[in-house]
């Protein structure tokens, strides 16, 4: 077991957050985590009880002299996004996160870190830990499979929560308190094809767009970096028109909440053709490099001759399937009118994947409008359903409404500047918070958001700043010590 944060601050947050990262925990994978956190409560005595989806609950009862304060419920989740670069070997289901101290911030060796809501969950832990912390009711809710589907959110039901304020722990700006997210709706299509014998004269190529950042699907989406789904079909929608293209398989994307950062494709072209093709690769990777500009400067895109497979997909329905990718929508559609510099609508052209008669397009809209997420859930449907694709939407999740005059904003506003002598900024986040959901189920709940400075979280760029977790922790332990009365 690693133990390269034991001289941090504060000292039992990053203790914490390294067993964290020793244990495997992707989404889906969440078994280990979960007998973690049940296992701590329980040996710190208290309350700890699980519910039929798996979340985890842990009360810890007010110190002395704080019984009339409201019940304050600290809620993160216990799943991480599993994303890793192409050189790095690397099994989340099994392998422990590798931690790196890098200056003034945190980093994992090559794939993502789990700070998202790795920190927020030790933060949690570490509060039911001190016995030094004085403290109103406490109740800490760990969510499961909160990046692949909210499923541990959705599966909450009234009475298993008792607070009367929520704190979700799982925003990545410290210094600023989320009194509203946005909400989301999955948009799947699906082309369904038969294979054909690849004809003689063709030759393949191995067609391949890596070396982009990525990122978080709604934190990063206003960054306008690259998608390599949509650059890798500029090369397979114009080779098919003009020179002849035949599909034989596609993959890119892994994650609906993740920026694609590869993409490839094995194609067949005419052998005639094959010099004006590798010129297009060429040309096409000289034109993103020239668009992206400093924004994404690690983009590659290459194709490689390989062997010829024995089938392609039929040509009426990959040249529809390019079509419908070309025309697509993706990235930023709309912001905020109050607030904008703020998204309000967005979209990510998430995963494309072929094989077994089928390519699925898997895609991600997010809006902080409900009316406006289903609109653009109906555009992309109806780009695919003329393209011959079925489609449905799935996944749906309510946006957080703002209430400015939220009781808990307002004092830990005040706590803030009693603390770091200024006020922190109330915002709104383009992404898909819990706090939507537990609404949802518990409607009289006092809900905010905020957490430690993390960047590009969902890739393996994703890394903390050391600093902002001790002002985070400091922030949420004066809090509590200041819990409102009932």
């Amino acid at each position: 077991m690693s133990k390269v944060l034991s001289g941090l601050k504060p000292k039992a947050v990053w203790e914490i957050f390294e067993q964290i990262c020793n244990i495997p925990h992707p989404s889906k994978h969440e078994d280990k985590i979960i007998e973690f956190t049940l296992n701590f409560g329980k040996k710190l005595g208290l309350e700890t009880v699980q519910d039929k989806v798996g979340n985890v609950l842990i009360r810890k009862p007010a110190t002395p002299g704080m019984e009339k304060c409201k019940t304050i419920t600290l809620q993160g989740h216990l799943d991480m996004v599993p994303q890793k670069n192409n050189d790095k070997k690397h099994n989340f289901e099994k392998d422990p996160i590798q931690p790196v101290i890098d200056g003034e911030w945190v980093r994992a060796n090559g794939t993502t870190l789990g700070a998202d809501n790795g920190i927020g969950a030790a933060a949690a832990l570490a509060v039911l830990q001190d016995k030094t912390l004085k403290h109103g009711p406490i109740e800490c809710l760990f969510t499961i499979d909160e990046e692949t589907g909210m499923t541990g959110a959705f599966g909450l039901k009234p009475g298993f929560l008792k607070g009367d304020i929520l704190i979700n722990l799982d925003s990545e700006d410290e210094g600023e308190l989320y009194i509203g997210c946005a909400g989301g709706i999955d948009t799947t299509a699906v082309f369904k094809y038969k294979e054909e014998k690849t004809p003689s004269d063709h030759v393949a190529y191995k067609v391949e767009v890596k070396g982009l950042k990525g990122g978080h699907s709604g934190l990063d989406i206003n960054l306008g970096r690259g998608n390599a789904n949509k650059i890798l079909n500029r090369i397979l929608w114009d080779a098919n028109r003009n020179m002849g293209l035949m599909l034989s398989s596609i993959e890119g994307g892994s994650l609906r909440n993740a920026i694609p950062r590869e993409s490839s494709a094995i194609v067949t072209v005419p052998e005639a053709n094959a010099k004006k093709f590798e010129k297009l690769v060429k040309t096409t990777e000289s034109i993103v490099i020239n668009e992206l500009g400093t924004i994404d400067p690690g983009v590659s895109v290459k194709a490689k001759k390989t062997t010829l497979p024995e089938k392609v997909i039929d040509n009426k329905v990959s040249s529809k399937f390019f079509n419908a990718i070309y025309g697509c929508p993706n990235g930023v559609l709309r912001m905020i009118g109050d607030m904008p510099e703020v998204v309000e609508t967005s979209t990510n052209l998430a995963i494309i994947k072929s094989g077994k008669g089928k390519i699925e397009v898997a895609s991600l809209q997010r809006s902080s409008v409900d009316s406006a997420k289903i609109d653009l859930g109906n555009m992309i449907r109806s780009v695919f359903e003329l393209a011959g694709a079925d489609v449905e939407h799935g996944g749906a999740y309510p946006g957080w409404k703002p209430n400015v005059n939220s009781p808990i904003l307002k004092a830990m506003k005040d706590v803030y500047k009693k603390k770091f002598g200024k006020i922190p900024e109330q915002k709104v986040i383009h992404a898909g918070l819990e706090c939507g959901l537990i609404g949802g189920v518990y409607p009289n709940l006092d809900m905010i958001s905020f957490g430690p400075t993390i960047r590009h979280p969902h890739s393996p760029d994703e890394k903390v700043n050391i600093k902002t977790v001790q002002l985070f922790y400091d922030f949420l332990v004066e809090t509590l010590q200041n819990a409102p009365k009932k």
